[in-house]
């Protein structure tokens, strides 16, 4: 039997490989020649990842709410795997770190659009009753969502904005006690934690904090401050960075603000979120003025800061 040159220089090249790593290659060729074809079922773990959704009531559209929050959840980690190859990256060119941030915009855009499905794809009568079976639990412990916020700015821009002078020269530690999340599952009558956030900071606190250190020097907004200085920031990475800003704290909570209006908004009473959150405060951005990349906003946009989405949602959802 002959080979075609092409073969004959993969397996020098294999021949090359493995002697350099002090392996036998007819080893490799032997393991090679005896295992099965690649499926696509077993690549991806479909089977499992099928697997994965355990309704806690009989309520059909409950499915729906878990298999929409898994996706939510994977696209949360495609956004982190972004998120480390910037900070990650020796060094970090403005092509490649505006390059990263169009994907992780793109995920979020997808995010957006497709919550539509918890809008209008759920039966509210089922929703309401199914819910009741998830408490403590509440999307708000997503702890990746936290992660990215944490990477795409300085830990300062996440507090609280009536707490954000006073512990601007804060530690991680301190302004962590002040973070703007945390108003959104604390009673408002006693100031007491729920049970949702204990859970959340049991789980998260530590890890949250040790993000926080190591991000001081490179999350996105100290990078951007550090291609400002040098000159080197373009208009495509502002760009990319305004609409990131606009993804995360207005779009994404606000598609959250008209799921809430739709389902939990019942007149005279509203009706509270399964983790106890304080959704009519946490969710519209104008109340928490959260804003990742200041520099890149003018006064009046700050001041108007997810007002124009706030009251086109409110409007939508009156007239439906």
């Amino acid at each position: 039997m002959h080979f075609s040159p092409e073969i004959e220089e993969r397996l020098a090249q294999l021949q090359e490989k493995y002697e350099a790593m002090g392996q036998d290659m007819p080893a490799y060729l032997d393991g090679l020649l005896y295992a099965d074809f690649l499926t696509y079922w077993d690549y991806i773990h479909l089977d499992t990842l099928l697997s994965l959704q355990s309704p806690k009531t009989p309520f059909p559209d409950e499915e729906i709410f878990i298999i929409y929050h898994q996706i939510t959840e994977l696209y949360f980690k495609l956004s982190l795997h972004e998120c480390k190859q910037i900070v990650a990256a020796k060094p970090l060119t403005v092509d490649f770190f505006t390059a990263r941030l169009k994907r992780i915009n793109r995920y979020f855009e997808a995010l957006t659009h497709s919550f539509e499905i918890m809008v209008d794809g759920m039966e509210k009568e089922q929703f309401l009753k199914f819910r009741m079976s998830l408490l403590p639990a509440s999307g708000f412990q997503s702890g990746q969502y936290r992660m990215i916020e944490i990477y795409a700015s300085d830990f300062i821009n996440l507090v609280a904005k009536d707490k954000r002078e006073e512990l601007r020269s804060a530690t991680i530690e301190e302004q962590f006690e002040h973070l703007y999340w945390k108003s959104g599952a604390t009673e408002l009558a006693t100031g007491k934690k729920t049970l949702t956030l204990k859970q959340f900071e049991r789980k998260y606190a530590k890890t949250f904090i040790e993000l926080g250190r190591a991000t001081v020097d490179n999350n996105f907004n100290a990078l951007l401050q550090q291609f400002k200085y040098s000159g080197q920031a373009t208009t495509d990475l502002e760009d990319e960075l305004r609409q990131l800003d606009i993804n995360v704290n207005v779009n994404w909570p606000l598609s959250h603000y008209k799921s809430a209006v739709r389902y939990l908004n019942r007149e005279p009473e509203e009706i509270k979120a399964t983790g106890g959150t304080n959704w009519q405060k946490y969710l519209p951005p104008r109340f928490q003025k959260r804003i990742f990349y200041p520099s890149l906003w003018n006064e009046e946009q700050v001041e108007n800061w997810g007002k124009g989405w706030v009251e086109k949602v409110l409007k939508e959802v009156s007239g439906a």
